[in-house]
């Protein structure tokens, strides 16, 4: 029985045919050679004996390519790691390929990488040994440089109809403004933040760095609160390339009426209202009945009317008596004489104590908690219950 064998177009020694069909089979391309040839002049990894990175020195980002790119390191050792990995090249035919790396801080902007890659290529083990010095250069990158200079594209004023906006909806207005940058940032948009919060005597302004997290925090606001905003642009300057650059101010404007407010409505004979919301329209509930109201679409989120108080303002005063289904008797907080009032839906008549305000409406049971949780479980009320989380 006699092998078939074939020769090595280098230096002309037989192999064996099933061994170069195998080596054809890893090289991919051109006749097989010998293994003596093959490792003659294989390659196991490429990798540059010096690496240069630009780290920005606020944030930590990586200059990659053209942009700046978020790494999650804890410090520039692993960014060298990172950035030596993504320069080595393995050899296509190698398996089983593992590194080891043992750094070297030689200085505060260097370090070398000592590396040490094994694997099996043609059923043989290699290895090899290698020092990469990667040098750390601290720069400041297009974000943290626009910081740095209160850069910002677009300003959203939270002001309010016929009152001033309060601490709570200012507060507000700051969470939902970090809350959308945060948003952004995860997405990978590293031109997002705020750039300045600000509260005047009439409400608040915040400046941001693009037109497109102005128009969300103002949208937010008013799917929160209701309210309505209006935006106008202002030209600045023009970019490199001879653009027009704008910009936008979006100019939000909340309801005259908040939520945990008492209001007697012009023209109408039904009773004061306490405002549960005014997205859309006023909506509330009748202090003197309970009952649910809603303003008209003409009316929308301010209708006319007076204010008289707020949920915050009531005082505890003692329950004197349950009078029949429509009145109780209740001690004026003030003059602790015994009034007749009238006795709304959401009246518990168990109650020792309850919850009244006092106004040149007269006096009125409120709730201690959100009367639309009457059909549920009831709870603490909360003057913002309609709020989007």
């Amino acid at each position: 029985m006699t092998t078939s064998r074939a020769f090595c177009p280098r230096c002309g020694d037989p192999i064996d045919r099933e061994s170069a069909a195998a080596a054809e089979g890893e090289e991919g391309d051109g006749p097989a050679i010998c293994e003596d040839c093959y490792f003659e002049e294989f390659e196991f990894v490429e990798a540059p004996e010096r690496i240069d990175v630009s780290v920005c020195a606020q944030c930590g980002a990586v200059h990659r390519g053209r942009r700046w790119v978020d790494v999650d390191a804890d410090d520039y050792t692993d960014v060298a790691i990172e950035e030596v990995s993504e320069a080595v090249a393995v050899h296509v035919d190698v398996r089983e390929f593992a590194w080891q790396v043992e750094p070297e801080q030689v200085d505060e902007n260097t370090i070398r990488m000592h590396s040490y890659f094994t694997g099996v290529a043609r059923g043989r083990p290699v290895e090899e040994e290698r020092s990469i010095l990667v040098r750390i250069a601290r720069q400041t990158c297009t974000r943290c440089g626009r910081i740095a200079g209160d850069y910002y594209a677009s300003t959203v004023q939270i002001r309010a109809e016929d009152r001033t906006p309060t601490s709570e909806e200012v507060e507000r207005a700051r969470e939902i403004a970090e809350r959308t940058v945060a948003e952004m940032e995860a997405t990978g948009d590293r031109n997002a933040f705020v750039t300045e919060f600000t509260e005047t005597d009439d409400g608040a302004d915040i400046k941001v760095s693009t037109n497109k997290i102005g128009k969300k925090i103002s949208n937010k606001m008013i799917e929160e609160f209701g309210g309505s905003v209006n935006d106008a642009e202002t030209l600045v300057t023009e970019d490199e390339d001879g653009n027009e650059v704008y910009r936008v101010t979006f100019a939000v404007r909340l309801p005259p009426y908040r939520p945990g407010e008492v209001i007697d409505l012009a023209d109408d004979e039904g009773g004061p209202v306490l405002v549960r919301s005014a997205r859309g329209n006023l909506k509330g509930v009748r202090v003197t009945t309970g009952e649910r109201y809603e303003a008209g679409y003409e009316e929308g989120d301010s209708p006319d009317a007076r204010r008289l108080g707020a949920i915050e303002d009531a005082q505890e005063t003692t329950v004197v008596t349950v009078e029949d289904e429509n009145a109780v008797q209740v001690l004026d907080p003030e003059t602790f004489q015994a009034e007749t009032v009238a006795r709304p839906d959401y009246f518990d008549p168990d109650a020792e104590t309850v919850p009244v305000l006092k106004s040149r409406a007269g006096l009125h049971v409120l709730p201690d908690h959100d009367p639309a949780s009457d059909e549920g479980e009831d709870e603490p009320y909360d003057p913002y219950a309609d709020r989007q989380n």
